[in-house]
């Protein structure tokens, strides 16, 4: 997951809850991919401001993938319970009170500023959510004053006799799929914000100065995560990701002789992004054209219970590995049983209590995740209990170690499964309503022929743009 940043001692308990983290991250994602985490300095004063688009998760992500301890800022709310306001004090967060949660409480505010200044004092790394709030938008939203004012602040002191300078780095968050289990994350560490070169300005003017500051900090992490710049955009450009991007990729990979590695995949969907801003400026009949095809598309699928992978496999003419006939099947099949029916109850029942329990989209993926926390060990431990009794202690140690591996293999599998019957589902449809499947092949043909001519009309009016 990259090169974390060593160099700082961290305490055993920290890394006790680290290398639980870092099996939960590698358990729920198939893949983090992790960005210039280099950025972070091994020692002295940080302040990472990360974006917030998946509550609990961005801290185990940023936490998991950097060996140095985080100080948290945390909404103080969490700390009304007694048990969870020990963790996270031992864990190092800081509370802090905001207007939603403890009207009453603002003014204490400052003490959450002295506890940033005291860590910073101390060559410690901060961690702030600067948006105030987790969201489900594709874009930075405004971020508020406090990282600039603790920077600033800092900075002010520093020049009077601190040693050591802050380095700010700005953090983003990606996910592919924000809901789902073995999906895909970036996390991007970008170069540090100057704080220093706004320290004149701040002592002429701090309410200025602290506005410029905050105003760098928010274009900097926007500049790690994909942006969109108008919500009502957001829908297309997913749709245009989901159809588009992996051609766009694999053009980039046949033209320019690059391997998969090399290829940022959240650069080809900020590209993708740009282009239907620059369209919407300038051509919005364009842009309103293919949303219109794009809806139709989605209608079609939807009414035929077929999936877009299945078109597209049949319109690119790809011989797809028959399930059955492959190696995985052959040997994977006993696996799969096995795999799912001892990691059955632990998967199905955090996923039932997300989708009955979560308010928002952003806490659905928070409260699978601590539901699973005791889901699976209770389960793994009750049916390890169960083969202990059965076949002794040997047959217990071997069957608890095959649990996680079983799992992932399993769920692997039911995934190849899920997209050969897809594809089945669509030979089906070919084979009974001949006329259904030739206007989803001819629908799809077309977007796709749209989005060709808008590549190159794009690239050619903005030269130098690149997918």
């Amino acid at each position: 997951m990259g090169r974390p940043s060593t160099g700082e001692p961290v305490d055993p308990f920290y890394t006790v809850v680290r290398s639980i983290a870092r099996f939960w991250v590698w358990f729920l994602f198939k893949h983090v991919d992790v960005r210039s985490p280099e950025q972070v300095p091994a020692t002295g004063p940080v302040l990472l401001c990360i974006n917030h688009p998946n509550n609990f998760i961005d801290s185990l992500l940023v936490g998991a993938v950097l060996t140095r301890k985080i100080h948290y800022l945390t909404t103080a709310a969490l700390f009304r319970n007694v048990l969870l306001a020990r963790f996270l004090t031992t864990c190092g967060a800081i509370p802090v009170y905001r207007k939603q949660d403890d009207p009453d409480k603002m003014s204490r505010n400052a003490e959450t500023f002295s506890a940033c200044l005291a860590m910073l004092d101390r060559g410690r790394l901060i961690g702030i959510y600067p948006e105030g709030t987790t969201h489900a938008e594709a874009r930075v939203q405004r971020i508020k004053t406090g990282a600039a004012r603790i920077a600033l602040q800092y900075e002010s002191r520093r020049a009077h006799g601190a040693e050591r300078a802050l380095t700010l780095i700005p953090v983003g968050l990606t996910f592919d799929a924000r809901k789902s289990f073995r999906g895909h994350v970036r996390v991007s560490f970008g170069e540090p914000v100057p704080v220093a070169a706004y320290l004149p300005a701040y002592l002429e003017d701090p309410e200025k100065a602290v506005d410029a500051l905050t105003t760098s900090i928010e274009w900097e992490m926007q500049a790690q995560v994909l942006h969109v710049e108008r919500l009502a955009r957001e829908e297309l450009v997913r749709a245009v990701e989901e159809m588009y991007r992996s051609a766009l990729i694999r053009d980039l990979q046949e033209e320019r002789g690059l391997s998969a590695r090399d290829v940022d995949p959240l650069r080809v969907s900020q590209s993708i992004a740009d282009a239907v801003a620059y369209f919407a400026r300038h051509e919005p009949e364009r842009v309103e054209r293919l949303e219109r095809e794009v809806r139709r598309y989605r209608a079609l699928l939807d009414a035929y219970r077929v999936r877009d992978l299945a078109v597209r496999t049949r319109l690119e003419a790809r011989q797809s590995r028959r399930l059955w006939r492959s190696w995985e099947a052959l040997l994977g099949l006993p696996v799969f049983v096995y795999g799912a029916v001892v990691n059955a109850l632990p998967y199905y029942v955090p996923r039932w209590l997300a989708r009955r329990t979560a308010r928002k989209e952003t806490d659905y993926a928070t409260t699978r995740l601590l539901a699973s926390v005791v889901a699976f060990p209770l389960c793994w431990g009750l049916e390890t209990w169960v083969v202990w009794r059965l076949g002794g202690l040997p047959w217990a140690i071997l069957f608890a170690a095959s649990l996680p591996v079983t799992g992932l293999l399993a769920y692997r599998y039911l995934a190849s499964m899920a997209r050969l019957g897809g594809q089945l589902r669509f030979s089906m449809l070919s084979l009974t309503r001949r006329q259904a499947a030739a206007r989803l092949l001819v629908t799809r043909r077309a977007i796709i022929a749209l989005l060709d001519q808008a590549k190159a009309d794009y690239l050619a009016a903005t030269r130098g743009s690149t997918f």
